[in-house]
């Protein structure tokens, strides 16, 4: 169903609010005249920090202006005309209005389509059915909801006791300036005789002791109503500061930690709206209560009556200026954070680091945009021990300073951002990634940046390394329980395949990217990374469908392959060369890895396409099942363009070479000798072609037969 049939639907609040979306800037009839016209547009597609997305921005401002004017002018009959009229005049009005920032109309109508559906589905959720449960989130939206009225009734109740004093005052006020008025009279007794004073002096003693009398209890009474006020602001601030802190120290905490997460591939953290109407909501009744505590102190001052209402009320101005400094300060966040990797060239510091804070009245944000910070000199600081320059973690400051109620309140408020590694070359980004993927996955609340464990259990890591690898590879397939336990086995060295081993081990940072692994010059991570390179770039595909295994050792593909027909093969990355995989197949050894290089050159299915010997795709899938649809078509034999022919390149093997099987027959493939028994194969028993072109020639020369010029195609 269309969000604004359903945004018609609200009720109460809700609709309250989806009506306070609209006004000038953005009428509700446009909403409505073309809702189906707003919600089909990719609004989303346009990113509001790029200068250079304004084109797309003021194309979409134009259709809108031609979609309302064609609305004009299909409008007939007596009513039509009239709302001919007005869709006319909107159309001139939105043109006026956005024709020099139409990225502004972007942001207003995204914000206008996100609010509307957070109400709806906030609605949707809100009735479950009987005998359901809402899920937690909608309950924890309903219980600060329920805080808010609970707030806003307090508020209300307190600001009409104040109202009360402030009338009980000014009548209090007023009967003391009767009985200095009495006073004064009597006072002027003396001047009269004697008779005439004993004549009319009781009668004003009488009166002046009532009026006494009476100022004397409400006095008391005025004493009692302030204290009663002050008690009642005490309970409000005191749920004013508990709602504030599930909203910034547990909301608004868990959106930085998503935001985080984010970082290393996590899903977005979502946007910001849900918590900007709440901390508004903050904001007024803070200020609100604010302003009644500050009347409260304006009546003391009006009329001092001896007791502990000033201190009472010096203790309210100081709490409700703490939180109204600590939502001021805690609000101050990144929306959007820098790059955590940074390759910086030149000199000293940071550029275009000075920005000016501008309100956007149809968002109701107050935000500042650095488009063109950039980073040219850094000063690193003494390393200990192994630590690298990839190590050493940066942080932008971000400041600013403004004022409240009119410069009533200055505040200066800061922020930090992310992590940041600087390296000043690509080879140092895998090593950068590393820490800043540590750092956001396990960074604990409150730290002292930057600070993180050294240690971390074993499956906290496999969740940070599967949200990496699935939002590198972009796939839902991430990795099974069976690439976590191989994983394991790299990283500990072990040789154990029970997941509930490495349930309770710790991995250490210097296991994870400073050690290389044994017998090996690079890291875990470093070979890690260099699997999610290659996957991102040449496999996706083939790894979605399942068609690699990859985190499978050399061992374990012997063993897998065993049992299988001849011509039956597997795809696993390579453990001796980062960013390397090789096609196992039966009878069982490997080829010399393939890397980016090579798919460059030619891709990994017409590889498999090229070799004859392949067959299924283990356990059992025949191989042009997997990977036909990936085949490029073979060129034509068409005439020659200006006395060429295109060559085509082709991955092959030697066809014909004694195999020294344990059954000493002759095979169909020089590839298949074991380990130690032939120099042409690496440690790892994996075939260098680029070390076997003499046994090729040696093969040519007793088979008679011409070389093919394909071996060019490939070096495998």
């Amino acid at each position: 169903m269309a969000v604004w049939i359903q945004a018609q639907q609200l009720q109460g609040d809700a609709l309250h609010q989806m009506q306070s979306l609209y006004g000038q800037h953005f009428p509700i009839e446009v909403r409505h005249y073309l809702s189906h016209w707003i919600e089909s547009q990719l609004w989303d597609s346009i990113d509001l920090e790029n200068p250079q997305e304004e084109f797309k921005a003021k194309r979409l401002l134009d259709s809108l202006i031609q979609e309302l004017q064609k609305k004009a002018e299909h409008q007939v009959g007596e009513d039509g005309f009239l709302l001919k009229i007005k869709l006319g005049h909107y159309a001139s009005q939105l043109k006026i209005t956005y024709d020099r920032c139409p990225l502004e109309l972007v942001r207003c109508i995204k914000h206008i389509l996100y609010t509307e559906q957070r109400l709806v589905r906030e609605a949707t959720n809100s009735i479950s059915p009987v005998g359901g449960m809402m899920d937690s989130m909608s309950q924890k939206y309903q219980q600060i909801n329920q805080a808010f009225e609970e707030l806003r009734a307090m508020t209300q109740d307190t600001d009409n006791d104040l109202r009360k004093l402030q009338h009980n005052q000014e009548y209090f006020i007023i009967q003391y300036q009767e009985s200095l008025r009495i006073q004064a009279q009597l006072t002027s007794l003396a001047n009269l005789p004697p008779a005439e004073r004993q004549l009319r002096e009781p009668s004003l003693q009488n009166k002046r002791a009532t009026v006494e009398a009476w100022l004397t209890r409400e006095a008391n009474t005025l004493q009692k109503y302030r204290l009663d006020l002050a008690e009642k602001h005490q309970k409000t601030l005191q749920m004013l500061r508990k709602q504030q802190t599930i909203i910034l120290d547990d909301e608004l905490i868990q959106w930085k930690r998503r935001q985080q997460l984010a970082g290393n591939g996590g899903p977005p953290e979502g946007g910001l709206d849900i918590l900007q109407s709440w901390c508004e909501k903050l904001a007024e009744m803070i200020w609100q209560n604010r302003q009644q505590i500050r009347r409260a102190e304006h009546l003391r001052q009006q009329l001092p009556i001896p007791g502990p209402i000033e201190e009472l009320l010096t203790d309210l101005n100081s709490t409700i200026t703490d939180i109204i400094s600590a939502l001021v300060t805690s609000t101050f966040i990144i929306e959007k954070q820098p790059p955590q990797a940074t390759i910086i060239i030149g000199t000293p510091c940071i550029l275009n680091n000075n920005c000016v804070m501008e309100y956007h009245q149809t968002t109701g944000t107050l935000s500042a945009h650095f488009r063109n910070m950039s980073l040219k000199r850094i000063k690193r600081s003494d390393r200990r021990g192994a630590e690298s320059v990839t190590e050493e973690k940066f942080t932008i400051l971000f400041e600013s300073q403004f004022s409240v109620g009119g410069n009533e309140l200055v505040f200066q408020v800061k922020t930090l951002s992310l992590p940041v590694v600087v390296i000043v070359h690509g080879s140092q980004d895998n090593n950068a990634t590393a820490t800043v993927l540590w750092d956001n996955a396990f960074a604990e609340p409150g730290r002292v940046p930057f600070l993180v464990p050294d240690k971390v259990l074993w499956p906290q890591l496999c969740e940070a390394i599967n949200m990496k690898y699935k939002a590198e590879v972009q796939s839902n397939r991430g990795l099974s329980e069976e690439n976590l336990v191989f994983l394991a086995q790299k990283a500990f060295t072990s040789s154990s395949i029970n997941p509930e081993d490495y349930r309770n081990m710790t991995i250490s940072w210097s296991q994870f990217n400073r050690e290389s692994l044994p017998g090996r010059n690079f890291t875990f991570w470093q070979w890690f990374d260099g699997v999610m390179e290659l996957t991102k770039k040449h496999l996706k595909p083939h790894w979605n469908d399942g068609a690699i295994l990859g985190f499978v050792n050399k061992q374990q593909a012997q063993d897998m392959l065993m049992s299988k027909p001849n011509g039956t093969f597997l795809l696993r990355f390579s453990d001796s060369e980062i960013g390397g995989i090789t096609i196992a197949w039966r009878m069982v050894w490997n080829l010399m890895p393939y890397t980016s290089k090579d798919f460059s050159i030619r891709s990994l299915a017409d590889r498999i396409s090229d070799l004859n010997h392949l067959l299924f795709l283990y356990p059992d899938r025949p191989k042009d099942e997997v990977f036909s649809k990936y085949y490029t078509p073979p060129l034509c034999m068409s005439k020659p363009v200006d006395g060429y022919v295109k060559p085509q390149i082709k991955q092959v093997v030697p066809d014909e070479c004694v195999c020294a099987c344990a059954c000493g027959r002759v095979c169909d493939s020089a590839l298949f000798v074991p380990p130690g028994s032939d120099p042409t194969l690496d440690p790892e028993g994996e075939f260098d072609l680029d070390d076997t072109m003499d046994v090729a020639r040696h093969v040519e020369e007793l088979l008679r037969r011409p070389m093919e010029n394909q071996w060019s195609g490939q070096q495998s």
